[in-house]
């Protein structure tokens, strides 16, 4: 059976996916996540802020891009090491090599294979001390390669 399409927007409106996740094609550079960033509904927009600055304050020179409707950021011809996405509840932040993080970052299922995360909810506490230092040590790493 096909996919049905998700219905176009009006012009200049992004889409939003299940969970509110904003429909932003797959693209490289910072305005296609800035983009990404201003789509994300309510709390999330300003959490979604937050993460970028922070990564792009601990990563000097961080290639961004969009893939798979989240922001992914690397190393340039080291890989991917960080995306997030926009959930009902919650932000994800996945760390692609987060096995190899000290503390482990605590999101995990038998299927993650090195890949750990972080759910962010409303109102939640983020210690940004310990997530830039994540980031650090994630951008490294070698990068996961699509």
């Amino acid at each position: 059976m096909a996919r049905e399409k998700p219905p176009a927007a009006p012009e200049g409106k992004v889409v939003l996916l299940s969970g509110g996740n904003p429909q932003i094609a797959k693209a490289d550079g910072d305005a296609p996540v800035q983009a990404y960033i201003a789509a994300m509904p309510g709390w999330k927009r300003a959490c979604g802020e937050r993460i970028d600055a922070l990564v792009v304050q601990t990563v000097p020179g961080v290639r961004k891009a969009v893939r798979w409707n989240s922001p992914f950021y690397g190393v340039e011809g080291e890989g991917w090491f960080l995306s997030f996405h926009v959930l009902t509840r919650y932000v994800k932040v996945t760390f692609f090599a987060g096995t190899s993080l000290l503390p482990l970052p605590p999101g995990a299922t038998e299927r993650s294979k090195d890949a750990r995360w972080i759910d962010i909810y409303e109102g939640d506490a983020v210690d940004e001390g310990q997530l830039a230092d994540w980031i650090r040590q994630a951008a490294a790493l070698p990068g996961w390669k699509p």
